[in-house]
């Protein structure tokens, strides 16, 4: 992928009404950005263009997945990415795309690109701490995940310790409970 602009709209040429553009998002995509967190991917994006004689609404949906790598096991794992965003193109003086829900454009402009909300999209659909679904399911066996396992604290131990108080904290259990039985008075 030498640039992005398969990823140009042009409008200029569209009917009124609904027009749908399709686009499949692999990991050359993410290079153009120099984002290297996906090993691989595998994403299709479907855009709803809705052109008005004014305005222009827009309707991403993605449904693929992305590779990437757990955070607990270092282990690689396909993500899944299901999720949508909207966009509302208006006309104006100059470009403005402080909203992230709002995009204005000159009116001399003809095309748009929509690689940038396509990349920030997917990007943002992944949480901050990706889990492999055999960590939480337990179906994942990895040396990682048997050491952290093994170092992690067990509830019995922790229960016995709780037990062990110095008797010398229950004296003062005691006095908390006799101040407040005592009126409020020293």
């Amino acid at each position: 992928m030498k640039d992005l602009k398969e990823f140009d709209i042009s409008f200029v040429g569209l009917k009124d009404g609904l027009n749908q553009f399709e686009y499949r998002i692999e990991n050359e995509f993410f290079d153009f950005f120099e984002y290297d967190e996906f090993y691989n991917s595998n994403i299709k994006v479907v855009i709803a263009f809705l052109k008005k004689p004014t305005m222009f609404e827009l309707n991403f949906t993605f449904l693929g997945w992305v590779e990437v790598t757990c955070d607990v096991t270092n282990e690689l794992f396909k993500y899944p990415i299901d999720t949508s965003i909207d966009l509302i193109v208006k006309f104006g003086q100059e470009f403005n795309d402080e909203n992230e829900e709002l995009l204005i454009i000159p009116y001399s402009d003809h095309k748009i690109n929509v690689a940038q909300y396509i990349y920030e999209a997917i990007v943002l659909s992944l949480p901050l701490k990706k889990i492999h679904p055999g960590v939480n399911d337990g179906t994942l066996h990895s040396e990682v995940l048997d050491k952290l396992r093994e170092l992690e604290i067990k509830e019995k131990e922790v229960a016995e310790k709780n037990k062990e108080i110095d008797p010398r904290w229950n004296k003062l259990k005691n006095i908390l409970i006799d101040k407040n039985t005592s009126n409020g008075t020293s």
